[in-house]
Protein backbone atom coordinates (compact mmCIF):
# COMPACT_ATOMS: atom_id res chain seq x y z
CA UNK A 1 0.00 0.00 0.00
CA UNK A 2 2.87 2.36 0.78
CA UNK A 3 4.02 2.21 -2.84
CA UNK A 4 0.60 3.44 -3.99
CA UNK A 5 0.68 6.56 -1.85
CA UNK A 6 0.84 9.85 -3.69
CA UNK A 7 3.22 12.45 -2.32
CA UNK A 8 3.66 16.15 -2.95
CA UNK A 9 7.18 16.85 -4.16
CA UNK A 10 9.35 19.88 -3.58
CA UNK A 11 8.78 20.84 -7.22
CA UNK A 12 5.03 20.86 -6.61
CA UNK A 13 5.46 23.02 -3.53
CA UNK A 14 7.63 25.50 -5.46
CA UNK A 15 4.84 25.86 -8.03
CA UNK A 16 2.36 26.55 -5.25
CA UNK A 17 4.78 29.05 -3.67
CA UNK A 18 5.10 30.97 -6.94
CA UNK A 19 1.33 30.95 -7.50
CA UNK A 20 0.69 32.25 -4.00
CA UNK A 21 2.02 35.64 -5.16
CA UNK A 22 -1.30 36.00 -7.00
CA UNK A 23 -3.48 35.22 -4.00
CA UNK A 24 -5.35 38.50 -4.37
CA UNK A 25 -5.47 38.40 -8.16
CA UNK A 26 -9.24 37.75 -8.23
CA UNK A 27 -10.25 39.35 -4.93
CA UNK A 28 -14.01 39.82 -4.62
CA UNK A 29 -16.45 41.14 -2.03
CA UNK A 30 -18.33 37.88 -1.63
CA UNK A 31 -15.59 35.36 -0.87
CA UNK A 32 -12.53 37.60 -0.80
CA UNK A 33 -9.38 35.63 -1.77
CA UNK A 34 -11.07 32.35 -2.65
CA UNK A 35 -10.25 32.53 -6.36
CA UNK A 36 -6.56 33.18 -5.78
CA UNK A 37 -6.50 30.48 -3.08
CA UNK A 38 -7.92 27.85 -5.43
CA UNK A 39 -5.55 28.96 -8.21
CA UNK A 40 -2.60 28.59 -5.81
CA UNK A 41 -3.44 24.98 -4.93
CA UNK A 42 -4.10 23.73 -8.48
CA UNK A 43 -0.63 22.09 -8.94
CA UNK A 44 -1.00 19.88 -5.85
CA UNK A 45 -4.67 19.14 -6.47
CA UNK A 46 -3.78 17.87 -9.94
CA UNK A 47 -1.03 15.75 -8.43
CA UNK A 48 -3.18 14.29 -5.66
CA UNK A 49 -6.40 13.62 -7.58
CA UNK A 50 -6.47 11.97 -10.97
CA UNK A 51 -10.16 11.91 -11.88
CA UNK A 52 -12.12 14.87 -13.13
CA UNK A 53 -14.72 14.43 -10.40
CA UNK A 54 -12.19 14.43 -7.55
CA UNK A 55 -10.40 17.49 -8.92
CA UNK A 56 -13.69 19.34 -9.35
CA UNK A 57 -14.69 18.51 -5.79
CA UNK A 58 -11.32 19.68 -4.48
CA UNK A 59 -11.56 22.99 -6.33
CA UNK A 60 -15.12 23.46 -5.10
CA UNK A 61 -14.17 23.10 -1.43
CA UNK A 62 -11.32 25.57 -1.89
CA UNK A 63 -13.60 28.16 -3.47
CA UNK A 64 -15.19 28.79 -0.09
CA UNK A 65 -14.61 32.07 1.73
CA UNK A 66 -10.98 32.81 2.56
CA UNK A 67 -9.27 36.04 3.57
CA UNK A 68 -6.07 36.84 5.45
CA UNK A 69 -2.88 38.82 4.98
CA UNK A 70 -1.46 37.65 1.62
CA UNK A 71 1.99 36.79 3.01
CA UNK A 72 0.95 34.97 6.18
CA UNK A 73 -1.38 32.81 4.09
CA UNK A 74 1.68 30.67 3.31
CA UNK A 75 1.63 28.53 6.50
CA UNK A 76 -2.09 27.93 5.93
CA UNK A 77 -1.31 26.83 2.38
CA UNK A 78 1.30 24.43 3.74
CA UNK A 79 -1.09 22.92 6.27
CA UNK A 80 -3.81 22.61 3.63
CA UNK A 81 -1.44 20.78 1.27
CA UNK A 82 -0.59 18.34 4.07
CA UNK A 83 -4.27 17.72 4.83
CA UNK A 84 -5.10 17.22 1.16
CA UNK A 85 -2.21 14.79 0.84
CA UNK A 86 -3.43 12.79 3.83
CA UNK A 87 -6.96 12.78 2.46
CA UNK A 88 -5.82 11.62 -0.98
CA UNK A 89 -4.01 8.72 0.72
CA UNK A 90 -7.11 7.56 2.57
CA UNK A 91 -7.10 9.52 5.82
CA UNK A 92 -10.60 10.32 7.20
CA UNK A 93 -10.40 14.06 6.54
CA UNK A 94 -13.57 15.70 5.25
CA UNK A 95 -14.33 19.11 3.73
CA UNK A 96 -15.43 20.55 7.07
CA UNK A 97 -12.09 19.70 8.69
CA UNK A 98 -10.05 21.35 5.93
CA UNK A 99 -12.21 24.47 5.88
CA UNK A 100 -12.20 24.62 9.68
CA UNK A 101 -8.39 24.64 9.81
CA UNK A 102 -8.26 27.39 7.19
CA UNK A 103 -10.80 29.57 8.98
CA UNK A 104 -9.23 28.91 12.38
CA UNK A 105 -5.79 30.04 11.21
CA UNK A 106 -6.58 32.92 8.87
CA UNK A 107 -7.95 35.23 11.58
CA UNK A 108 -5.05 35.15 14.08
CA UNK A 109 -2.42 35.20 11.32
CA UNK A 110 -4.06 38.22 9.65
CA UNK A 111 -3.48 40.13 12.89
CA UNK A 112 0.25 39.34 12.64
CA UNK A 113 0.72 40.24 8.99
CA UNK A 114 -0.31 43.89 9.14
CA UNK A 115 1.96 45.07 11.99
CA UNK A 116 4.93 43.01 10.81
CA UNK A 117 4.84 43.73 7.07
CA UNK A 118 2.76 46.87 6.45
CA UNK A 119 3.62 48.82 9.63
CA UNK A 120 7.21 47.73 10.31
CA UNK A 121 9.21 46.16 7.47
CA UNK A 122 7.74 48.14 4.58
CA UNK A 123 8.14 51.61 6.20
CA UNK A 124 11.70 50.85 7.32
CA UNK A 125 12.84 49.57 3.93
CA UNK A 126 10.89 52.29 2.11
CA UNK A 127 12.39 55.07 4.25
CA UNK A 128 15.92 53.81 3.65
CA UNK A 129 15.35 53.47 -0.09
CA UNK A 130 13.65 56.88 -0.32
CA UNK A 131 16.57 58.53 1.47
CA UNK A 132 18.96 57.12 -1.12
CA UNK A 133 16.67 58.14 -3.96
CA UNK A 134 16.35 61.71 -2.66
CA UNK A 135 20.14 61.86 -2.64
CA UNK A 136 20.13 61.04 -6.35
CA UNK A 137 21.22 57.41 -6.00
CA UNK A 138 19.75 54.82 -8.35
CA UNK A 139 20.32 52.29 -5.58
CA UNK A 140 17.20 53.60 -3.80
CA UNK A 141 14.54 51.84 -5.91
CA UNK A 142 16.85 48.89 -6.59
CA UNK A 143 17.46 48.37 -2.87
CA UNK A 144 13.75 48.58 -2.10
CA UNK A 145 12.81 46.08 -4.82
CA UNK A 146 15.53 43.56 -3.93
CA UNK A 147 15.36 43.70 -0.12
CA UNK A 148 11.56 43.73 0.07
CA UNK A 149 11.10 40.82 -2.31
CA UNK A 150 13.90 38.75 -0.76
CA UNK A 151 12.34 39.11 2.68
CA UNK A 152 8.80 38.59 1.40
CA UNK A 153 9.49 35.57 -0.79
CA UNK A 154 11.83 34.03 1.76
CA UNK A 155 9.23 34.34 4.49
CA UNK A 156 6.51 32.88 2.27
CA UNK A 157 8.62 29.88 1.27
CA UNK A 158 9.87 29.10 4.77
CA UNK A 159 6.46 29.36 6.40
CA UNK A 160 4.82 27.33 3.64
CA UNK A 161 7.37 24.57 4.17
CA UNK A 162 6.90 24.85 7.93
CA UNK A 163 3.14 24.48 7.53
CA UNK A 164 3.46 21.52 5.19
CA UNK A 165 5.89 19.64 7.43
CA UNK A 166 3.98 20.43 10.61
CA UNK A 167 0.64 19.48 9.09
CA UNK A 168 -2.42 19.90 11.25
CA UNK A 169 -0.23 20.22 14.39
CA UNK A 170 0.66 23.79 13.39
CA UNK A 171 -2.60 24.95 14.94
CA UNK A 172 -1.30 23.68 18.28
CA UNK A 173 2.10 25.32 17.76
CA UNK A 174 0.57 28.73 17.10
CA UNK A 175 -2.36 28.61 19.50
CA UNK A 176 -0.28 29.69 22.49
CA UNK A 177 1.52 32.97 23.00
CA UNK A 178 3.64 33.01 19.84
CA UNK A 179 1.18 35.07 17.82
CA UNK A 180 0.63 37.49 20.66
CA UNK A 181 4.39 37.94 21.24
CA UNK A 182 5.05 38.58 17.54
CA UNK A 183 2.21 41.08 17.27
CA UNK A 184 3.24 42.91 20.46
CA UNK A 185 6.90 43.10 19.45
CA UNK A 186 6.05 44.39 15.96
CA UNK A 187 3.68 47.00 17.40
CA UNK A 188 6.33 48.27 19.85
CA UNK A 189 8.90 48.54 17.08
CA UNK A 190 6.37 50.33 14.91
CA UNK A 191 5.73 52.87 17.69
CA UNK A 192 9.44 53.75 17.70
CA UNK A 193 9.61 53.98 13.90
CA UNK A 194 6.41 56.01 13.41
CA UNK A 195 7.61 59.33 14.98
CA UNK A 196 10.75 59.33 12.85
CA UNK A 197 8.70 58.70 9.71
CA UNK A 198 6.24 61.47 10.61
CA UNK A 199 9.02 64.04 11.11
CA UNK A 200 10.65 63.08 7.85
CA UNK A 201 7.74 62.56 5.45
CA UNK A 202 4.76 64.56 6.74
CA UNK A 203 5.29 68.22 5.85
CA UNK A 204 2.99 71.01 7.05
CA UNK A 205 4.54 74.42 6.30
CA UNK A 206 3.10 77.73 7.58
CA UNK A 207 5.91 79.86 6.12
CA UNK A 208 3.53 82.15 4.18
CA UNK A 209 2.14 83.46 7.48
CA UNK A 210 4.45 86.35 8.55
CA UNK A 211 4.47 87.12 12.27
CA UNK A 212 6.88 90.09 12.23
CA UNK A 213 8.99 92.18 9.84
CA UNK A 214 11.79 94.17 11.52
CA UNK A 215 14.36 96.43 9.83
CA UNK A 216 17.88 95.40 10.79
CA UNK A 217 20.64 97.76 11.80
CA UNK A 218 23.37 98.76 9.37
CA UNK A 219 26.08 96.17 9.09
CA UNK A 220 23.74 93.31 9.89
CA UNK A 221 22.72 92.84 6.28
CA UNK A 222 24.32 93.06 2.84
CA UNK A 223 23.94 96.52 1.35
CA UNK A 224 23.56 95.58 -2.30
CA UNK A 225 23.71 99.18 -3.52
CA UNK A 226 27.25 99.64 -2.16
CA UNK A 227 28.72 96.46 -3.65
CA UNK A 228 31.11 96.75 -6.63
CA UNK A 229 29.79 95.65 -9.98
CA UNK A 230 30.51 92.36 -11.72
CA UNK A 231 32.41 89.42 -10.29
CA UNK A 232 33.94 91.52 -7.54
CA UNK A 233 30.47 92.36 -6.20
CA UNK A 234 29.41 88.72 -6.21
CA UNK A 235 32.59 87.77 -4.37
CA UNK A 236 32.05 90.49 -1.76
CA UNK A 237 28.40 89.43 -1.24
CA UNK A 238 29.41 85.82 -0.67
CA UNK A 239 32.12 86.94 1.75
CA UNK A 240 29.66 89.05 3.76
CA UNK A 241 27.10 86.25 3.80
CA UNK A 242 29.72 83.83 5.09
CA UNK A 243 30.51 86.35 7.84
CA UNK A 244 26.91 86.15 9.02
CA UNK A 245 25.22 89.07 7.30
CA UNK A 246 21.60 88.70 6.20
CA UNK A 247 20.61 88.89 2.54
CA UNK A 248 17.83 91.39 3.21
CA UNK A 249 17.59 94.52 5.34
CA UNK A 250 14.35 93.25 6.90
CA UNK A 251 14.23 90.26 9.23
CA UNK A 252 11.00 88.36 8.63
CA UNK A 253 9.72 85.88 11.20
CA UNK A 254 7.07 83.39 10.05
CA UNK A 255 4.64 81.25 11.98
CA UNK A 256 6.65 78.21 10.90
CA UNK A 257 9.82 79.69 12.43
CA UNK A 258 8.07 80.03 15.78
CA UNK A 259 6.66 76.51 15.60
CA UNK A 260 10.09 75.12 14.76
CA UNK A 261 11.53 76.83 17.85
CA UNK A 262 8.80 75.47 20.10
CA UNK A 263 8.11 71.93 18.85
CA UNK A 264 9.47 70.98 15.40
CA UNK A 265 7.00 68.86 13.47
CA UNK A 266 4.05 69.64 15.78
CA UNK A 267 1.61 70.32 12.93
CA UNK A 268 2.62 67.12 11.13
CA UNK A 269 2.14 65.13 14.32
CA UNK A 270 -1.32 66.63 14.88
CA UNK A 271 -2.34 65.84 11.30
CA UNK A 272 -1.17 62.25 11.79
CA UNK A 273 -3.07 61.90 15.07
CA UNK A 274 -6.18 63.35 13.42
CA UNK A 275 -5.95 60.82 10.59
CA UNK A 276 -5.50 57.97 13.08
CA UNK A 277 -8.52 59.18 15.07
CA UNK A 278 -10.66 59.35 11.92
CA UNK A 279 -9.58 55.83 10.93
CA UNK A 280 -10.54 54.62 14.40
CA UNK A 281 -13.96 56.21 13.86
CA UNK A 282 -14.31 54.07 10.69
CA UNK A 283 -13.91 57.00 8.31
CA UNK A 284 -12.88 55.78 4.87
CA UNK A 285 -9.18 56.35 4.04
CA UNK A 286 -10.27 57.69 0.63
CA UNK A 287 -12.36 60.38 2.34
CA UNK A 288 -9.41 61.29 4.60
CA UNK A 289 -7.05 61.57 1.63
CA UNK A 290 -9.39 63.79 -0.39
CA UNK A 291 -10.21 65.80 2.75
CA UNK A 292 -6.53 66.53 3.42
CA UNK A 293 -6.02 67.38 -0.25
CA UNK A 294 -8.92 69.84 -0.23
CA UNK A 295 -7.77 71.34 3.09
CA UNK A 296 -4.26 71.89 1.70
CA UNK A 297 -5.57 73.58 -1.45
CA UNK A 298 -7.86 75.91 0.51
CA UNK A 299 -5.10 76.85 2.98
CA UNK A 300 -2.70 77.57 0.09
CA UNK A 301 -5.26 79.79 -1.65
CA UNK A 302 -5.81 81.69 1.60
CA UNK A 303 -2.06 82.15 1.97
CA UNK A 304 -1.77 80.15 5.18
CA UNK A 305 0.26 77.20 3.87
Amino acid sequence: MADNKVQITKSDRIKVWMRSNFLQGSWNYERMQNGGWAFTLIPVLKKLYTTKEDRAAALKRHLEFFNTHPYVASPIIGVTMALEEERANGAPIDDVTIQGVKVGMMGPLAGVGDPVFWFTLKPIIGALAASLALGGSIMGPILYFVVWNVLRLGFMWYTQEFGYKAGSKITEDLSGGILQDITKGASILGMFILPALIERWVVVDFSPVKVSRIKQSAGAYIDWDKLPKGAAGIKEALTQQAAGRSLDKYKVTTLQDNLNQLIPGLAALLITFLSMWLLKKKVSPIIIIFGLFAFGVVMHVLGVM
